[in-house]
């Protein structure tokens, strides 16, 4: 089957199956930059946007996204990359595999909320794990990227 959807702004048809999950489709369409992780869910690695909220990609079917505006890392790239360097800044960036869904939650949340209290961060983005640190740092460089964004 077909599906009809725009990836960071360009309209693509992708030949799918009925059961095929959005993290294949998009990885094997050459958007490399989804990550695979846990395949459960449970991760945040895989996360994109789709019609500009974030979404485990692993566990959305691909033929959910039929018609629908999916944004994946290297659509946010400017932003993305003044995000990275607030966490390298707070010492956050170690191995980098979790950057890009912390990046697109983040932008997503700052669209939803511009001024978010640690509380709300810590809410948004209780999905994202970090398997190398303690949260910490990325949330000193959340804060920071919050603020400087205002």
């Amino acid at each position: 089957m077909t599906i009809e959807l725009k990836i960071n702004g360009r309209p693509r048809r992708l030949e799918i199956e009925p059961g095929d999950m959005l993290v294949d489709v998009l990885r094997n369409a050459g958007y490399v930059e989804v990550k695979k992780g846990c395949d459960t869910g449970s991760c945040g690695v895989c996360t994109v946007l789709m019609n500009e909220a974030p979404i485990l990609s692993c566990s959305t079917l691909a033929v959910k996204a039929d018609g629908q505006e999916i944004i994946t890392v290297k659509g946010i790239e400017k932003e993305a990359t003044e995000f990275a360097d607030f966490l390298t800044a707070e010492g956050a960036d170690q191995c980098g595999f979790c950057a890009p869904g912390f990046a697109l939650t983040v932008h997503s949340l700052i669209k939803e909320n511009p001024s978010p209290n640690e509380e709300e961060i810590r809410h948004y983005l209780a999905g994202n794990l970090c398997r190398c640190s303690g949260y910490e740092g990325q949330l000193r460089a959340i804060t920071k990227f919050v603020e400087a964004k205002k």
